[in-house]
């Protein structure tokens, strides 16, 4: 029964989402309040229905109501009930109901907290994410309906995805989506001021938080299915340009330049079109990368569906939201006020220089990602764009960006001095250039690339906690002074201290794991040992071992240092049985910042195990850094001056007039 009332609360949703599309954007046109306020309470019910039916969809799953197709296509009896619960979007059907969660969320939120928007923007901002729920809840019912029922009901389920059976699961899709589906407040945002033809200061103030809370929800998405891909298919990698892959990252990096257009639109006035056309495309982007892992125009780990009708239908959602917006951004783009003049010399001409770098190596990476699609459409031939391609036009494009980095906070708005930045950073180049020499002579000479990377990585860093440094006055006044002025400081501050510390941290360990990680591929018996980066590695054996849904043979490892026993890791091939699907679950040793990765094969014709080892240096960075990142976007998000309106200017006081 509560298939059934999951299935009408989803139906209901859908009517309340085209009423929110249609009332408040027809009381915006009229000038009625009473009409402008019933998106409010609209928005929210919708997200309670949204709520309810997921909530059904669940129950299901735990219960292994195996009467409902997509249960009985996704679970098994003998699944964990972790499994279980996120085997619900652990499939196209349930990761869409996931993504219109998502979606309802944030509609009601803004509803909820957007109380001190003009209600004009408000109603404009709620029917278009009406809009938008609208078409991905008619998607979900026509095409993707997840409470179809089977009769007769079948005894036992299919079981999920083995590669899907992990704790990452939990985290990755949802944090994925509050990325992806959070822009598109920003979208919303974008559209109704462009029906308003209004686009100030206010607007940039009232826009950033969401773009924030998006941005550090998709930077923590990206890091954990880098994790996951890491460790759980037992490759090795923690990134490999997958199309997928690569429909996240362009989101992130237009997202990233987004959020500090907005602060160069909110502080000066100045880049309104640009800022606004970001938050268009940005979202873009993200309805791309839905288009992409749900069309079936790809294969990957990370794709759900392969049914072309359902490509169609998105693509037609594609066409209408990204084609409407752009029409409406050239009609009206051209009626904006002009925004603020500025010295290319200046804070803001640094984050001019960021978004260009930004967006150009977005556009490089969604060429890499789409021309060999296009080509197969066209030709019917099968190419591939890998990593050669994008190491070639993406590095060069992200290598000044960090080097340039540094030097935004330092300059002044409006005109810097360039030479008083680079004075003020000169401790920071010094210790970063020892770094990089001591890394070149000292680690390894063949690894030029290491040495550059390092210096790079170390000279964002301490950039970072120089401006932060110089905020408080550290060496101009007294340690106490400087104490009262470091806890005095807003919270952006020390938010952008975090996302500058992150970059560097992660590209830090994506150095250091690039050019300096050492592998071993050999063929091993019990009892024998082989030595890699200063550790010893014995293999004790083959053992097998049974799970809740799953055998296994573990071959366990004994790890010393100096003759001493450190640790043991236990990597297995493992067979879920009602798939009948082989996995390989790597041994992990974390030491520090580095790890041990082992990764067994088969068994060797003549005897003994492949065994497939590898020393990671500083490899726990990569995501550690992406952690601070996310860390520093969720700081910012509690700094005060996001919550109340923007600024205005004072009117000149009249002759006569007493002023305060």
């Amino acid at each position: 029964m509560s298939v059934e009332l999951g299935h009408f609360a989803l139906v209901l949703a859908l009517a309340l989402a085209l009423v929110q599309s249609v009332v408040p954007f027809a009381g915006a046109r009229l000038g009625s309040l009473s009409l402008m306020r019933v998106g409010e309470p609209v928005a929210i019910t919708g997200f309670a229905l949204v709520a309810a039916a997921f909530a059904a969809l669940t129950l299901a799953y735990v219960q292994s109501d195996f009467s409902v197709l997509n249960v009985w296509e996704n679970s098994h009896s003998a699944k964990p009930l972790l499994f279980k619960v996120t085997g619900t979007w652990g499939n196209h059907e349930g990761s869409m109901l996931l993504w219109v969660l998502i979606l309802a969320l944030f509609g009601a939120m803004v509803a909820a907290f957007g109380r001190n928007l003009p209600p004009t923007l408000r109603a404009n901002v709620l029917a278009v994410q009406g809009l938008i729920a609208s078409a991905f809840l008619l998607f979900i019912l026509l095409t993707s309906n997840p409470f179809i029922r089977l009769q007769p009901a079948p005894m036992e389920g299919r079981d999920l995805n083995p590669i899907l059976q992990d704790v990452g699961l939990a985290v990755h899709p949802p944090l994925l989506y509050l990325g992806y589906v959070g822009f598109s407040i920003s979208f919303s945002f974008a559209v109704a001021a462009l029906i308003d033809g209004r686009v100030d200061a206010a607007w940039a103030r009232w826009v950033r938080p969401w773009t924030l809370a998006a941005w550090a929800f998709l930077t923590g998405g990206i890091a954990m299915g880098s994790y996951w891909a890491y460790y759980e298919l037992g490759w090795g990698g923690f990134w490999f340009w997958d199309p997928v892959e690569n429909a996240s990252f362009m989101p992130w990096l237009s997202g990233t330049a987004l959020l500090h257009s907005a602060i160069v639109m909110e502080k000066r006035s100045a880049l309104k079109i640009w800022t606004v056309l970001l938050a268009i495309l940005t979202f873009s982007l993200s309805l791309l990368g839905t288009f992409l892992v749900r069309s079936g125009v790809l294969t990957s780990v990370h794709a759900f569906a392969s049914d072309p009708t359902r490509g169609v239908f998105i693509l037609a959602i594609l066409v209408f939201f990204i084609g409407g917006a752009l029409a409406l951004f050239a009609i009206r783009a051209a009626a904006l006020a002009p925004g603020g003049l500025f010295h290319p010399i200046s804070r803001e001409g640094a984050l001019v220089l960021n978004n260009l770098l930004l967006t150009t190596a977005a556009a490089t990476v969604l060429v890499g990602t789409l021309y060999p699609l296009v080509i197969e459409a066209f030709s019917g031939d099968k190419i591939s764009v890998g990593e050669p391609f994008f190491n070639l036009t993406f590095v060069p494009l992200f290598l000044p960006l960090l080097v340039a980095v540094p030097f935004g906070p330092m300059l002044a708005w409006k005109r810097g001095d360039l030479l008083a930045a680079a004075q003020r950073l000169q401790i920071a180049f010094v210790a970063a250039v020892i770094a990089g020499l001591l890394a070149f002579f000292m680690i390894d000479r063949e690894a030029g690339f290491a040495a550059v990377g390092i210096a790079l990585a170390l000279w964002l860093l301490l950039g970072a906690l120089t401006d932060l440094a110089m905020k408080s006055g550290v060496g101009k006044v007294t340690p106490a002074a400087a104490w009262r002025r470091f806890t005095g400081l807003p919270m952006s501050i020390f938010g952008t201290f975090l996302a500058h510390a992150g970059l560097g941290m992660t590209v830090l360990g994506v150095v250091c794991v690039t050019a300096l990680e050492t592998e071993r591929i050999l063929i091993m018996e019990p009892g024998q040992s082989t030595d890699i980066s200063g550790y010893t590695l014995r293999f004790d054996g083959l053992s097998p071992f049974t799970g809740p849904n799953y055998t296994e043979d573990q071959a366990a490892f004994t790890i010393f240092s100096g003759g001493v026993v450190v640790d043991e890791i236990i990597s297995s091939k493992r067979l879920y049985t009602a798939r009948g699907m082989p996995t390989t679950e790597a041994g992990i040793k974390t030491m520090g910042f580095s790890q041990l990765y082992v990764s067994i094969g088969d068994e060797a014709a003549g005897g003994g195990l492949v065994v497939r080892i590898w020393w990671k240096p500083l490899v726990t960075l990569i995501w550690l850094g992406a952690l601070v990142m996310m860390a520093g976007g969720t700081v910012s998000l509690f700094d005060r001056r996001l919550r109340v309106g923007a600024p205005t200017r004072r009117r000149p006081a009249r002759s006569g007039e007493r002023t305060a």
